[in-house]
This record gives C-alpha cells, sequence and structure tokens, in this order.
C-alpha cells in the first residue's frame, strides 16, 4: 500500500509538535494538521510558561517519569535552539505550622520521583532567599524555571519541517477510517471548515489536540466508545500585578485537589502574575472576572502579606483537558495504543494537562517509541 505520509499527527500544541518532532527525528515523513490559524493557540498558549521540576506526582506514574524525564530534556532543547528561559527555581511554602506536613509529603514524593537539588528550608531561611514572603518552612527546587512557550512550540515546527515534515493550520481533522491493509485514511479540512476536505494516506496516526481529544477519537471509525473517557473543561484564571514584581523565585503554597492551586511566578518580562485557580465549565469560556481580584488577594496575602490592595488586573484565562470533574482524583496521563483500543498504528492522547508543557518532549519520545516498537 502506498502511503502520503508515515504519520499524521493532530494538534499542533507542545505535545503534538514534540510527537511530530520524535518522529520526524526517526526519519519518518510527518504531517502534522492544526484547526487553528496558528500553532500553540489552545492549551499550550494559556498556561504558566512553567517548566516544573516534577515534585508532586505518584510514584511510577507517567506524569512522574515523563515531567523529569522531559525537563532534562527541554532545558537541553532551549540551549540549542537558543530559547529564552530562566531557571529561577521554585519554593514551595508551608505558610503556617498545619501546612508544614504538607509541604514535607511534597518533599519525600519529590525525592522518590528523581528530583534534583532539592533542599528544606527554614522559615527564616525562605524569607532571606525572599524577603517579604510568610513561610514557617518551604521546600526549594532549583530546577524548576520559566520559559519561553511560543518560541519553544516554533523551534519544534521548525525541526518538523527541516526534517521534510509539514505543519499544516487552518486544516480541522475531519474523520480517519483504519485501511484493510494497514494504516489510516484521513481526512481534513472538510465541512468543519467550510472547505472541501482532502484524503490522505497516513501508516501511523497519533491524536494530540487537547481539549478537543474525546472528539477526535469518536472521529475514527472502530474506536472503542467505551475507551474514551470522559473529559472535562478546568478553567483558569491569571491576574497581573500592577507594580515591581516582589519575588524572584517561584511561589507556591502546597498542592490543593485536583491542581497545584494559584502560584506566583515573575515572567520572562519582569512582571509579577498569579493563578491559576480552578472551576468547571461546560464551554471554552476564556472570561476573566475583575471580581476574582478580591478573591485571589485573600489566597495570596498567605505568602505575600505585602499585596497592596487593588494591585491585581485581570489578565488572561485557560482551560485544561482534565479527565477528572469536581472531587474526583486526579488520574494520569492516558497514552493509549493498540493495547487499549485494538487498533494498529494508533496513538490517542487523553487528559494532558499540567505538567504535559514540561513533559512534552518525553511524551513525543514515549508515543513513536511505542508507535514504532508496535
Amino acid at each position: 500500500m502506498s502511503f502520503d505520509f508515515d504519520a499524521v499527527v493532530v494538534g499542533a500544541g507542545a505535545v503534538g509538535l514534540a510527537c511530530g518532532r520524535a518522529l520526524a527525528k526517526r526519519s519518518l515523513s510527518v504531517l502534522v494538521l492544526e484547526q487553528a490559524p496558528h500553532i500553540g493557540q489552545g492549551v499550550s498558549s494559556r498556561n504558566s510558561e512553567v517548566i516544573h521540576g516534577g515534585l508532586y506526582y505518584p510514584t511510577g506514574s507517567l506524569k512522574a517519569r515523563l515531567c523529569v524525564e522531559g525537563r532534562r530534556r527541554l532545558y537541553a532543547f532551549l540551549d540549542s535552539r537558543k530559547v529564552d528561559y530562566r531557571k529561577c527555581g521554585k519554593l514551595v511554602v508551608a505558610t503556617d505550622e498545619a501546612e508544614v506536613g504538607r509541604i514535607e509529603a511534597v518533599f519525600e514524593q519529590a525525592v522518590v520521583n528523581g528530583v534534583e537539588g532539592l533542599a528544606h528550608l527554614t522559615g527564616a531561611q525562605a524569607r532571606a532567599l525572599e524577603p517579604g514572603l510568610n513561610a514557617q518552612a518551604a521546600i526549594l527546587s532549583p530546577e524548576s524555571g520559566v520559559f519561553d512557550s511560543h518560541g519553544y512550540m516554533l523551534a519544534l515546527e521548525g525541526e518538523i519541517e527541516d526534517a521534510g515534515g509539514s505543519v499544516v493550520v487552518s486544516t480541522p481533522f475531519e474523520r480517519a477510517e483504519p485501511a484493510a491493509g494497514g494504516g489510516f485514511t484521513i481526512t481534513a479540512g472538510g465541512p468543519d471548515s467550510g472547505e472541501e476536505g482532502a484524503t490522505l494516506m497516513t501508516r501511523l496516526l497519533v491524536t494530540a489536540p487537547g481539549l478537543a481529544a474525546q472528539d477526535v477519537a469518536r472521529r475514527i471509525d472502530g474506536y472503542p466508545a467505551d475507551r474514551i473517557p470522559a473529559g472535562h473543561f478546568g478553567k483558569g484564571v491569571y491576574f497581573r500585578l500592577a507594580g515591581k514584581a516582589p519575588f524572584e523565585r517561584l511561589v507556591y503554597p502546597p498542592p490543593i485537589p485536583g491542581a497545584l492551586g494559584t502560584h506566583y511566578r515573575k515572567d520572562l518580562g519582569g512582571q509579577a502574575v498569579f493563578g491559576p485557580d480552578l472551576s468547571y465549565v461546560e464551554t471554552e469560556d476564556y472570561s476573566v472576572d475583575p471580581a476574582k481580584a478580591a478573591e485571589f488577594e485573600r489566597y495570596i496575602r498567605r505568602f505575600w502579606p505585602g499585596l497592596p490592595p487593588g494591585a491585581l488586573t485581570p489578565d488572561y484565562a485557560g482551560i485544561r483537558p482534565k479527565l477528572h470533574g469536581p472531587g474526583e482524583p486526579q488520574p494520569d496521563f492516558q497514552l493509549r495504543g493498540r493495547d487499549d483500543h485494538g487498533i494498529d498504528g494508533l496513538m490517542a492522547l487523553f487528559g494532558i494537562e499540567s505538567p504535559g508543557l514540561t513533559s512534552s518532549p518525553a511524551i513525543g519520545e514515549a508515543v513513536a517509541d511505542a508507535l514504532l516498537r508496535d
């Protein structure tokens, strides 16, 4: 059978592009399809741009392994492509005595996960690093940082194209049909885009469309409906500080159920940003309610009592593709191959939320290895 491409990837966010790069590195011809007019316009453009150390994730989980491996690969890639980043480090802060045990549990998990350079700090040591911080105790993670996620994605796109692959925008995935002799017939850019769809053949198919993961899976003929996990939209909003950034390092309180909680970062432009919170929504609503500033102020003053009143301004919102609803335990990444859904040559990704951006280089390698092994 003749194929137009060795591999088609659905979704040109950080994870889809990382998968495309990993496949292209293995001398495969790659096409990445993106429904938006530009790459990285979904989940990948509405986040904290934090490089996570890998502290929190359960032992043996994909999140634990791929975050630590991905972070190491990410720094090396950013260096090689001269993409801007700042390895500023992170403080996980106990703001009162009741939280000390919670951050100690984070430390113990981080050690199991293989995170390097961790240190216990007393409150006085934390305040010596970051004057103005309220801390009974803290954990220092020196491997954490912030980076230019758009520069990263442009570099991934460049490597795909340098290897002879293509990234095509404004081309929504319509459907896929497994072919009798192996591979898939793909239709893209059809009725959803207002134009007649193009049909092509590919040997391998990767779906990494973020919030649309469940919808894309339903458009693949023969994908078992009972193997498509329920999806939820977890919305988080951010507020920006009007004034000088108070801290150099990332500052995180102990994690909250289902997320890491509202945290502080000094972005690459030198401004202070706080967020995200977490609420569940039914649609892709990216509005930011200015009235939430009061709630943010109360939360932030737990670790920064000196926050001036009225200094927060609404910034932006993001939506995370969660596989759990309110009150439910947070599940692992889902990288679903033939053993799960029974379709040769298909890797479907679900629930790639935080730390998906940090993990993306390792996710790409894991997807490519699994597909070529199968």
